[in-house]
């Protein structure tokens, strides 16, 4: 018996099914280790022995107990074990931690890019061992994110905000929207005028009435008064026709980047949840591995692809091409993401699946198709023999579709023209000038930014959707119709780390570091002398920033606001909610304003004096969870009264005992997010839960099973076991 193990159930069934169809007695048992099996401690002392190489400890993820039994249960009873996790770096470390974990002997190691029979039966026939070299730049990666963010957040919890973070790539990319944003902030706009002019041939037998656009947009009114005065009075008369035709190529096959790109455009998809639905794809066997930075198509995709083409469009339709990688890290051994089966034009098990298969589809056909033929034709108009600027018009006709055939989305619109001739006099019905004015950059889209990032080297497939997951998730930006708008918080986190950290976001830093990373792959570069280099110099510079001042503090506020309690002067502070105004004479006085200048009403009394400082009140303040009783004495007194006497949390109370601090109970508290459940004990115990308690414990992690839906009707809270979603675990 031979024990395969990949890292998804889903996976699992239907591998068993291809393996077992291979000739021979040979039986196949596959199991999942359903993702990472372990990690590093949250704890960052625990996690990273620097003084000995940068060794990481690692601990078994919580849950994930009963299915490591499982696993060395199963190769003990195998005669040989083979490790399928995905065909990449992380696939690769998620097979050494099995092996390490599960205490494998002699695990062999296979990959394929698709879940089709002929792919994994293949696999089968080429084992090899872990490649060592990439496993140690998935840990390096992992170790110097770690590190990073670890030193970074620290320092900006002590000078921002308590709960803000900051990363070795998270960081880079909030600095290029800040750019973009700073640059829309100082842009000054300018006036110009666009003329167009309303037209109608004379010599046709139809009159065929057309606009014509004036050549030049002046910035002086006027000069665009002069032309308006000399085009009503002028002779217009088609001076040239110009015809030109070009050929329009397809694009490459989707990359991750692109297709992240493309599903956010056309179909409104974050990148998260284009991974998420691509991922779902692929375990169902339909295209192949969406984490690739490889336009290469292998020769049998080809051929596939050129019978489709042929039998439903032509021969005249085919052009089989061979795209080069852009990146120079790509591997040559992956492909691009395209589906496994090419007669199946519309699969998925639901609305968003079908989309986005069909937009791999599409794009992968049309890459092996001809050529588009357009034929341009620019009709030129004089007034007046020069006096003024020449007026134009622009028409384009689709020659031969080809590739646009099946990609509509690639279609050009078709503009006519009228039919004039050279020489030929045309009336002139109306002249509009339109004042208007120059426009700022636009800000990044997520689409956007990814292309950005990846044109600069930052980043790789893998960290895209993290990156903008993050930045969304911390309250970095926020997403309008698509377009990323940073907020208060990222600009001052943002600023911070530029004043501070300046080199070490940098384009060419961030860019050469994943170079680095890439030669330990590589084999090229020493794992302990990469992070060395790279941490000594770096945790020198955070330690010289400990003594820098809070910079909370943005400025001085308006003259005409003044403090609504001492009438002093306010400044501008960063609160959890952006911006507002605080007595500069803050925490002796307390007064605050929002940032368009209105009151904003002070802390509840409770007429009660705190017993820690013994001058403070007591005042009823919101948190995170809820409202609390605290000092009004903040930050200079810390006290938070236990919250056994308030009323509203007795009514709202479970009654069920907290399971990790066995003091408090589990309380129904209102966020930002909507209703969730927490410890009674909180600021002491965080225990949080997003769903109503049952009061049973979880008999896999010990954890609490609260309500869940209509097909488990009750399911642990802790998201790593397997009771918290048994479907997704079977």
């Amino acid at each position: 018996m031979k024990l395969l193990i990949v890292e998804s159930p889903a996976k699992s069934k239907t591998i068993s099914k291809y393996l077992n169809d291979m000739p021979g007695d040979i039986e196949y048992v596959v199991k999942a280790s359903v993702g990472h099996i372990r990690d590093l401690p949250k704890n960052n002392k625990q996690a990273i022995d620097i003084e000995a190489g940068f060794i990481p400890h690692y601990e078994i993820t919580k849950g994930k107990e009963k299915i490591i039994n499982e696993l060395k249960s199963a190769s003990k009873k195998a005669d040989e074990v083979l490790l399928a996790t995905d065909p990449d770096r992380e696939g690769e470390a998620i097979a050494w931690h099995i092996k390490e974990v599960v205490k494998l002997e002699n695990p062999k190691r296979i990959v394929f890019n698709e879940i089709t029979k002929e792919a994994i039966q293949e696999a089968i026939k080429h084992p090899r061992e872990i490649d060592d070299d990439l496993r140690k730049a998935q840990e390096a990666r992992r170790v110097l994110d770690r590190l990073v963010g670890y030193d970074l957040s620290g320092l900006i919890w002590k000078k921002v905000r308590y709960g803000l973070s900051a990363g070795r790539v998270q960081s880079p990319a909030l600095r290029i929207l800040m750019e973009r944003e700073r640059e829309i902030r100082a842009f000054i706009p300018e006036k110009f005028w666009t003329i167009t002019a309303d037209v109608e041939n004379t010599k046709a037998k139809d009159k065929t009435k057309f606009t014509l656009t004036c050549d030049e947009e002046p910035r002086e009114k006027e000069l665009a008064e002069k032309i308006v005065k000399v085009g009503e009075r002028g002779v217009w008369i088609v001076d040239d026709i110009k015809k030109t035709e070009r050929k329009q190529s397809p694009k490459a096959p989707f990359i991750t980047s692109t297709l992240q790109q493309t599903a956010s455009t056309r179909l409104g998809f974050s990148p998260s949840k284009t991974m998420l639905v691509a991922q779902k794809l692929y375990e169902s066997g339909h295209i192949t591995y969406m984490r690739t930075d490889s336009t290469l198509l292998s020769s049998s995709a080809q051929k596939q692809i050129e019978k489709v083409i042929v039998k439903k469009y032509g021969e005249k339709y085919s052009k089989p091409r061979v795209y080069k990688n852009k990146s120079k890290m790509a591997q040559e051994s992956h492909e691009a993401i395209r589906p496994t089966n090419f007669d199946l034009e519309n699969v998925g098990a639901n609305e968003e699946q079908k989309k986005l298969y069909k937009l791999i589809w599409a794009r992968t056909v049309a890459s092996q198709m001809a050529d588009a033929n357009i034929s341009n034709t620019k009709i030129i108009v004089e007034i007046n023999s020069g006096e003024i600027p020449n007026f134009s018009i622009n028409g384009s006709t689709v020659i031969f579709d080809g590739w646009m055939k099946i990609d509509k989305n690639g279609n050009e619109k078709t503009i006519e023209l009228p039919n004039v001739s050279i020489k030929e006099e045309l009336k002139l019905i109306e002249i509009n000038p339109e004042e208007k004015q120059t426009q700022p950059p636009s800000r990044y889209t997520e689409a956007g930014l990814i292309k950005e990032l990846e044109k600069r080297g930052i980043g790789r497939p893998s960290t895209y959707a993290t990156i903008m997951k993050t930045l969304a998730d911390r309250g970095y930006v926020e997403r309008k119709n698509r377009t990323l708008f940073p907020t208060d918080t990222g600009d001052v986190v943002s600023s911070f780390i530029e004043k501070n950290f300046e080199n070490y976001i940098s384009d060419s830093f961030t860019a050469e570091m994943e170079d680095e990373l890439d030669e330990i792959a590589d084999g090229k570069r020493d794992y302990t002398k990469t992070l060395k280099d790279f941490y000594e110099p770096f945790n020198k510079i955070v330690m010289s920033k400990e003594n820098i001042e809070k910079i909370t503090n943005m400025g001085s506020a308006p003259n005409e606001f003044k403090c609504p309690e001492c009438g002093g002067p306010m400044v501008i502070k960063l609160g959890k909610n952006g911006r507002f105004m605080s007595c500069s004479k803050f925490p002796e006085c307390s007064g605050a304003r929002t940032i368009d200048g209105g009151t904003i009403d002070p802390p509840k009394e409770t007429g009660e004096m705190c017993p820690e400082c013994k001058n403070g009140k007591l005042v009823e303040r919101h948190g995170r969870f809820g409202k609390f009783i605290a000092c009004s004495n903040y930050p200079k007194c810390k006290y938070i009264k236990e919250s056994e006497n308030n009323e509203e949390r007795k009514q709202n109370d479970t009654g069920i005992e907290c399971p990790v601090c066995k003091k408090g109970t589990m309380v129904e508290r209102k966020g930002r997010f909507g209703i969730f459940y927490s410890c009674s004990n909180y600021p002491k115990c965080k225990n949080a839960i997003k769903s109503k308690p049952t009061g049973d414990i979880c008999n896999e992690c010990g954890s609490l099973m609260m309500e869940g839906t209509k097909t488990i009707p009750e399911r642990c809270s802790n998201k790593s076991c397997p009771n918290h979603n048994p479907h997704k675990f079977k």
